[in-house]
């Protein structure tokens, strides 16, 4: 991973992307400046999967949605849209868009890895318009992909403001198991071995946790016990003065040296020493990050399921999960989501699993499983085809509402900022799409895309 620091990788990758903008692409148009208010009127605004609103309109102000109804009025200079669909922009939940190379494919990434330090700078802006015109707005970025412990992945916009760029720079924790690297086929000792790995290092960010917490309390005792010395010799300083110059006078009548009594305080508590894999993983074991790990084979996942079902504050999520079927029930029961990739037979990324089923999201929605959508952390523009992939899954089985809200509100919810994106409602950043029929239709063509309250693409001819 590179020593560089997530500001200065994002304003990088803004300043390469608008120098590409200014010589490139006329129809990534962003709005002139920060703050711009926009009034975007449609037939039918989809507030969520399963509540829409018709004839509406949506006001934005500095990025933000102030307003979404049918009586909402375009105030004095307000930019205007208008399309036949209002919708959320789509989230990739796994990809391997906008990050270099190297760290993208980066086997040496831990658990305090911070996959934001390793945004690519030199993005082609014409991939982010192919992107855009695919509806996607926002993606889970993630270096290690396949990685044994990838670390910290980061949720960023296509093509925000420097300042919006990133979304959320922890938004996960990213393992994998049971994946072929390097050109090593593992045999089933070696992936078994990789579970239990994973069950280790949450049982060390645990036990790290519980060291920090008895250390808590332990300084609040020592704290406790310190004010009530002081408050006990605060009360006796008048007679312990006197008796003090007693003992003066009495040794000075003898030809002594008074030696002074000294007040012996317990021992303070010593910190636990930190460690920043340690006190990453801490937080996935308490489940203040969801984890997320690629897996795809039975074995494994039976495995996985087994030795996590200790951990009942983990967040699992499983990515691929090629043979999750037989373990629906039990997913679904366990409210862990699967994000799956909709991959046409012999697309399978060269080091998955490659017996893809492309009916996978259907069977295991139908079975009660929380499904989520992704391009399967490819490097290049996989995300561009998302929405296309998702209509593969439809085609298969997957009800339509549902793969909408896999790309909407799901992913959102599960990387921890549906407060934030994934529906439209009042509050929420402007991530939008304009569409000129409903989403993930043939008709569903993108007429503009918001990110962050700017306009960052539209559609030639409008």
């Amino acid at each position: 991973m590179h020593e560089v620091t997530s500001a200065t990788r994002a304003s990088r990758w803004l300043a390469a992307l608008g120098a590409g903008l200014c010589l490139a692409t006329p129809a990534l148009a962003r709005s002139p400046q920060t703050g711009d208010v926009l009034w975007i009127q449609a037939e039918k605004v989809v507030v969520r999967p399963g509540e829409e609103l018709a004839d509406a309109a949506v006001l934005v102000e500095d990025g933000r949605i102030v307003a979404v109804g049918p009586d909402v009025q375009a105030p004095e200079g307000a930019r205007q849209l208008t399309g036949k669909v209002v919708c959320a922009g789509f989230i990739d939940p796994w990809t391997g868009f906008g990050l270099d190379a190297r760290s993208l494919r980066d086997e040496r990434t831990s658990a305090a890895s911070r996959s934001v330090d390793a945004l690519d700078p030199y993005v082609d802006p014409r991939l982010v318009e192919d992107m855009l015109r695919g509806g996607v707005t926002a993606l889970r970025v993630q270096a290690g992909a396949t990685a044994k412990v990838g670390g910290l992945g980061a949720l960023v916009r296509c093509l925000p403001d420097a300042d919006d760029l990133v979304v959320s720079e922890e938004a996960c924790m990213a393992m994998s198991v049971g994946l072929d690297r390097n050109d090593r086929m593992l045999d089933v000792f070696d992936r078994v071995a990789e579970v239990d790995a994973v069950a280790a290092a949450l049982g060390s960010g645990k036990s790290y946790r519980e060291d920090q917490l008895e250390y808590r309390d332990e300084l609040a005792e020592w704290q406790k016990a310190i004010a009530e010395k002081e408050e006990e010799l605060e009360d006796d300083f008048k007679k312990a003065k006197k008796d003090r110059e007693k003992e003066i006078e009495k040794a000075e009548e003898k030809g002594k040296e008074h030696k002074e009594k000294r007040y012996k305080e317990d021992k303070k508590p010593s910190a636990p020493k930190f460690d920043a894999d340690k006190e990453a993983l801490a937080r996935v074991a308490n489940g203040e990050l969801p984890l997320i790990v690629e897996v795809h084979r039975a074995n494994e996942i039976r495995e996985l399921l087994a030795s996590l079902e200790e951990y009942t504050r983990v967040r699992l999520i499983l990515a691929g999960a090629t043979e999750a079927l037989p373990f629906a029930e039990e997913l679904a029961e366990r409210d862990v989501p699967v994000i799956v990739w909709p991959a046409p037979r012999g697309k399978a990324r060269p080091d998955a699993y490659e017996q893809a089923d492309p009916a996978l999201a259907g069977k295991l929605h139908a079975a009660g499983v929380e499904v989520l959508l992704g391009s399967g952390g490819q490097a290049g523009i996989a995300s561009r085809d998302l929405s296309l992939l998702a209509a593969l899954a439809v085609g298969h089985g997957l009800e339509a509402e549902a793969a909408f809200e896999a790309l909407t509100v799901g992913a959102a919810r599960a990387l921890d900022v549906s407060d934030r994106l994934g529906t439209v409602e009042r509050g929420k950043s402007a991530d939008l799409l304009v569409l000129d029929g409903d989403p993930l239709t043939l008709d569903g063509r993108v007429r503009h895309a918001v990110c962050g309250g700017e306009v960052v693409y539209t559609a030639e001819g409008n």
